[in-house]
């Protein structure tokens, strides 16, 4: 495999070395080797530093990480200082930490989980969560190769590159998709949980997502996500132990 193949492949497992050290540091050294390898033979002792440098802290979204892998290897093997290449890594951990965490995690991921619990509802069976799985790997693997080249070919200028492309506005389209979907997903849901349900029953149900909805407005930025697991929890075992 080419050395772009082989960081790609290396990206998918970025985080196998995560650390509160590093965080992912050691899986962009990892991932950065197969780009550095003309360096190798043309100048060890910057290869040597340059792979010591890529092991440094780095903490942005995985799927989006390749940008600055391909950036951090194109200013390398171009010569650029090494404090350069370290401030470049540190300047993309938050852009595209913000980014992508939106793209995903508050949109794709959402978006796709919702889409398949409503499928279910309608009748859709289980071929439905497994469409969202495999629509959202094939996704996530097509934006690292995108960011993965972005990177390689602009270099310094990657911030500039993404900042002009596609992700900015399908991360706004992405939230505002992921919140219909949801909102749609919750009654097909609700429903079909209840299809069989007695009247009280449904009225108990209603009552308490009234309840669970409240409880989010009045402590929102005050509970983790922890807690809020926690409390919709209860809520569900109160409903059950009242019905029982």
């Amino acid at each position: 495999m080419t050395g772009r193949l082989r960081a790609l492949w290396r990206l998918t497992a970025l985080q196998a070395s995560w650390n509160y050290e590093r965080m992912q540091g050691l899986g962009v050294a990892w991932a950065t080797l197969p780009l550095l390898a003309p360096l190798a033979a043309r100048d060890p002792a910057r290869y040597r530093a340059a792979v010591a440098r890529s092991t440094g802290f780095f903490n942005a979204n995985p799927y989006l990480a390749g940008a600055a892998v391909g950036a951090g290897a194109h200013e390398e093997l171009a010569g650029a200082p090494g404090a350069a290449v370290e401030r470049l890594r540190t300047a993309l951990c938050g852009p595209l930490g913000a980014l992508g965490d939106q793209l995903f995690w508050m949109g794709t991921v959402p978006g796709l989980a919702a889409a398949a619990l409503g499928a279910v509802a309608l009748g859709a069976g289980w071929w439905a969560p497994l469409t969202a799985v495999a629509l959202h790997a094939m996704f996530r693997f097509r934006v690292s190769a995108w960011a993965l080249d972005v990177g390689l070919h602009h270099g310094a200028g990657v911030g500039a590159r993404i900042q002009q492309s596609w992700l900015p506005r399908s991360v706004e389209w992405a939230g505002r998709g992921a919140a219909v979907l949801v909102g749609l997903a919750i009654p097909l849901a609700a429903g079909w949980l209840l299809a069989d349900a007695p009247t009280q029953r449904r009225w108990l149900a209603v009552a308490l997502a009234l309840v669970f909805y409240r409880l989010m407005g009045r402590l929102a930025g005050r509970l983790s996500a922890v807690e809020l697991t926690l409390a919709a929890m209860l809520l569900t075992f109160l409903w059950h132990w009242s019905t029982a």
